[in-house]
């Protein structure tokens, strides 16, 4: 074999490490790889030009940059040679992506969450009433997790109250692949939400079967890969999206959020009674809003003791330890912050903070991955 065809054929056994970030999947898998030409270059000794002609899944992919990257580095580092990288990019033809596109229906032809072995964690966030911040714990457990290396997904299941468009800074649609649909990635996490599609500014008014089925689209129609994390922003109360939560994803564990005052901790032990009637266990509390920190005096404008009431509550009726997880602070720059579309618990350039929210946060979701599942 010339030496440039083996430094093809090593520039694809490079290649196929290089991982897709919307699929999962290599890029040689993908049949992303169209072609790849090795040439040497005048007046440099063991100089070669490489051309690597790629086809991404559809024209003006988001990702394209990112993909060009990473397969600009493969080539770049080869260690026996100085190659000089040249990538063409392209999309695939429509029958190629049919292709594509039903290979990886085929290869998971129902919710892929529910399947024996599945290594997912989900975690189903919940609250008794609204306006006690189940969103934005949602969002920004979410960025936690995937700030500290996890594959994250989240669901805005809130189909009448989305909100976690915003809370990420996401404007864009979801990339459809023939009816396949690819999750926004935003800050790490791999969103779906019915507040990215258009006419989502109209009133919802959905009720049991096509509300369950939403639920079930954003399972199934959806290419989540293997997740490690899946988060659920529940709907406040225990309606028909709590139970079509418990219907499709048996295996989802509870986290029930409150704020201090009875009016809350009260209404927010119903939400965790829940699984008294389906199969879910409710993994613990989380107190929002607990205090508000001035000049190093902690003020409990709320009250105080929700948490530890839900909490004592949900121990005693379900017969198992729901710990209270954790209390968070009544900060404005949690609001103003995920308003602007950034999790707060991020900084600007997307690292974990290493302060008193980023240390919560981080503890919470240390504690979450702990339980057993």
């Amino acid at each position: 074999m010339s030496d440039e065809r083996t430094i093809e054929a090593r520039i694809y056994e490079r290649l196929s490490k290089v991982i897709d970030p919307e699929l999962g999947k290599s890029v040689t898998d993908l049949g992303m790889i169209a072609a790849i030409d090795v040439t040497p270059m005048t007046g440099g000794d063991n100089t070669y030009g490489v051309r690597v002609r790629v086809e991404l899944t559809v024209e003006g992919c988001p990702l394209s940059q990112a993909i060009t990257d990473r397969i600009n580095e493969a080539v770049a580092s080869y260690p026996d040679a100085t190659l000089v990288p040249s990538i063409e990019v392209g999309s695939m033809s429509q029958d190629k992506l049919t292709q594509l596109v039903a290979g990886l229906k085929s290869e998971r032809k129902q919710n892929p969450f529910n399947k024996p072995g599945i290594k997912t964690r989900i975690f189903a966030i919940a609250s008794g009433k609204g306006g006690v911040g189940k969103s934005s714990v949602t969002a920004n457990l979410a960025a936690t997790f995937a700030a500290l290396g996890y594959d994250t997904a989240a669901i805005d299941a809130d189909i009448y109250g989305f909100s976690l468009p915003r809370l990420f800074g996401v404007h864009s649609q979801p990339t459809n692949l023939n009816g396949m649909l690819m999750p926004v990635n935003a800050w790490g996490v791999k969103l779906i939400s019915i507040g990215m599609f258009a006419g989502a500014d109209r009133a919802i008014l959905w009720r049991g079967p096509r509300l369950q089925r939403s639920l079930e689209q954003f399972l199934s129609d959806v290419w989540w890969g293997e997740p490690d994390v899946l988060l659920l922003d529940l709907a406040p109360g225990t309606g028909d999206m709590a139970i079509s939560v418990a219907q499709a994803l048996p295996n989802a564990e509870l986290v029930v959020v409150t704020t201090p005052q009875p009016s809350a901790s009260d209404i927010a032990v119903r939400s965790g009674l829940v699984a008294l009637q389906v199969p879910m266990k409710v993994r613990g509390v989380v107190e929002n809003m607990s205090y508000y920190e001035h000049k190093g005096e902690k003020l409990r404008i709320f009250g105080e003791g929700g948490g530890a009431r839900v909490s004592e509550q949900l121990t005693r009726s379900l017969g198992y330890d729901v710990p209270l997880l954790a209390q968070l602070p009544l900060e404005p720059e949690l609001r103003e912050t995920g308003e602007a579309g950034r999790p707060a618990v991020l900084t600007e350039e997307g690292a974990l903070r290493t302060d008193g929210i980023g240390d919560t946060f981080k503890g919470l979701a240390e504690s979450l991955m702990r339980m057993p599942a």
